[in-house]
């Protein structure tokens, strides 16, 4: 049966403004083609905020440093200063310093936003940083994201060498000593180093046109490439869907999480303003890089306990760390080791193993699978160890470079923490990288217990017979399902021997692949079998009240694991071995 009726008086029967407005935009622009972005899927983790720090950092160093180009002066030519601040009036020093101290004291909210653009650009150097970590220890950089990561760490190098060109502008004693660093690792490169400098300095250092050229390359230049490559490195994030941490309903063809509008579109824009908000604290209250201090730059000064940037440690470090070794070659030329290894090689070894990273892995592996599932760092043992590993080279770099600090304040010897520093340079790596493994292979063989026997629950039972043993409780079906989940990585089975003296084709490589995979894989620990799965379902369920009580003992464990049978579901991830 079915009604008919009008309308009641004074309803609205014309369709509403927004939603013409919206059907115009639509039939211009296409906007509705586009409805798959607004449903796209974002995973919830605390680790993915890290890019968007990095993002959020970039937006803000735009930002203000579009207005610092209204104020700023990339000049060297020597000027007078007659300005309000005291201690400088009457000193000789280039426009562009000279600007800089106008800025700071005579433009209304000027320090702040000098402060505040170079406390993003540091924010934004160590967000990367960690964003870069993340991936490596998780795996994310494997098919068919190889592209994408080579393109995120060119971000994070020019990102650096932006921080560097724009911390050298102000051409300020402490930037200026930068700058001279600088022009002797240019010129310690064989051959190319003169013609660089020439194009650089434009001349002798320290020249009249260092900051004139470096101006264009930090304001237009480096930004233009970097925005690129964001936008491209965001648009293959989009394509390949991002990836997420295993667990319940999370496979490798899906992701879970909140869509894009409205859940992550208000939380992502909470996050920019509350990222904007402590830039903000932080260049209100924490003074940073304080040029009326150093004073200008003089080639015939230098202050004591100059430091760079905390992403430029690293370099300085190894400058000081190294002895200064040279050599004259036929023909006269001079190689000067004592920059030439640790300015130059250092950094390009260290840039191409984390670059090429993805593909010796995958070359080792011989996996050509696609992966959007990561890797907890636990499993991956050799992986993770590697990375921290390469972190700690990267502290005792940094803390090598602030040696002369070091001395002063902890009344010690700048000799010994030099030759500490050296001698760290090869240990602290070494020993970081036996520890990482150790704790990683514990931490596998403790999830193993867990599966197996359940976690620790803190009560005590007594047993007839008079032992104490712990209760264990069952796992959240959930935490048991991610545990299971885990992939078992195996190294390559070994290269068949020769037969009747015949050489095998690629039989070097092939025994090259096969230790470096016993290097990555070797040693992990397995999960449970099915097998082991039910006897520890079946040890369970013969406990007097059907609950969680202690174990057989075959195992040196005092509790079960699992009260009840593993669901279809649950179960399927221990048949996959």
């Amino acid at each position: 049966m079915s009604t008919t009726g009008t309308a009641p008086q004074g309803s609205r029967t014309e369709t509403p403004k927004g939603e013409r407005v919206a059907d115009w935009a639509d039939g211009r622009l296409g906007l509705y083609q586009f409805r798959f972005l607004i449903r796209k899927v974002f995973p919830e983790h605390w680790s993915f905020m890290f890019g968007e720090i990095a993002l959020y950092s970039f937006i803000i160093l735009l930002l203000t440093g579009t207005w610092l180009t209204f104020f700023f002066d990339p000049s060297m030519a020597e000027t007078v200063y007659d300005g309000p601040y005291v201690p400088l009036q009457g000193v000789l020093m280039s426009e562009a310093y000279a600007s800089t101290v106008e800025i700071s004291f005579e433009i209304r909210g000027g320090l702040l936003i000098r402060q505040l653009h170079h406390w993003s650009a540091l924010i934004m150097i160590g967000a990367l940083c960690l964003h870069t970590l993340r991936h490596f220890l998780t795996g994310s950089f494997r098919k068919p994201r190889e592209a994408n990561w080579l393109i995120g760490f060119t971000m994070l190098i020019l990102v650096t060498l932006e921080g560097f060109f724009g911390y050298s502008l102000p051409d300020d004693l402490l930037s200026g000593t930068g700058v001279r660093i600088a022009s002797g690792v240019t010129l310690a490169v064989p051959v190319l180093g003169t013609y660089a400098h020439m194009l650089l300095f434009g001349g002798e250092f320290p020249g009249t046109e260092v900051v004139t050229r470096l101006y264009p390359v930090h304001i237009l230049l480096l930004p233009a490439l970097i925005f690129i490559l964001l936008t491209v490195h965001l648009i293959l994030v989009f394509y390949h869907k991002h990836t997420q941490f295993r667990g319940p309903g999370r496979t490798e063809n899906n992701v879970v999480g909140e869509p894009l509008v409205p859940n992550y579109t208000a939380k992502a824009g909470g996050f920019f303003f509350l990222v904007f908000g402590v830039l903000a604290l932080l260049a209100g209250i924490a003074q940073i890089n304080p040029v009326w201090v150093y004073g200008p730059f003089r080639s015939d000064q230098i202050s004591q306990g100059s430091q760079p940037d905390w992403y430029m440690g690293f370099l300085e470090g190894a400058l000081r760390a190294m002895p200064a070794w040279e050599f004259v070659i036929p023909g006269g030329y001079t190689v000067n080791m004592g920059a030439l290894i640790p300015a130059v090689v250092v950094p390009t070894l260290m840039i191409a193993v984390i670059g090429l990273w993805p593909f010796l892995e995958a070359w080792v592996t011989g996996d050509r699978r696609e992966h959007h599932l990561l890797d907890r760092p636990r499993d991956h043992p050799t992986r993770t160890a590697f990375g921290i590993a390469f972190v700690a080279l990267y502290l005792v770099l940094f803390f090598g470079g602030a040696n002369d600090i070091l001395a002063e304040r902890l009344h010690l010897s700048l000799n010994t923490i030099t030759w500490a520093v050296r001698i760290g340079i090869f240990l602290v790596p070494a020993l970081t990288y036996i520890i990482t493994k150790r704790l990683c292979l514990g931490l596998q063989r403790r999830d193993r217990d867990k599966i197996l026997h359940g976690r620790e629950s803190g009560r005590i039972r007594r047993l007839p017979h008079g032992e104490f043993v712990e209760v264990h409780e069952p796992l959240d079906p959930g935490q048991r399902y991610a545990l299971l989940s885990r992939q078992d990585y195996e190294p390559m089975p070994e290269p068949v021997a020769e037969h009747d003296g015949v050489p095998r084709p690629r039989a070097r490589t092939q025994v090259l692949r096969h230790r470096l995979s016993r290097w990555l894989y070797g040693g992990n620990i397995e999960k449970p079998a099915p097998r082991e799965l039910e006897q520890a379902h079946e040890h369970t369920a013969h406990t007097p009240d059907g609950s969680l009580g202690p174990s057989d003992g075959h195992d040196g464990h005092s509790g079960p694991a699992v009260p009840r049978p593993a669901t279809e579901r649950e179960r399927e991830p221990g048949q996959l071995r």
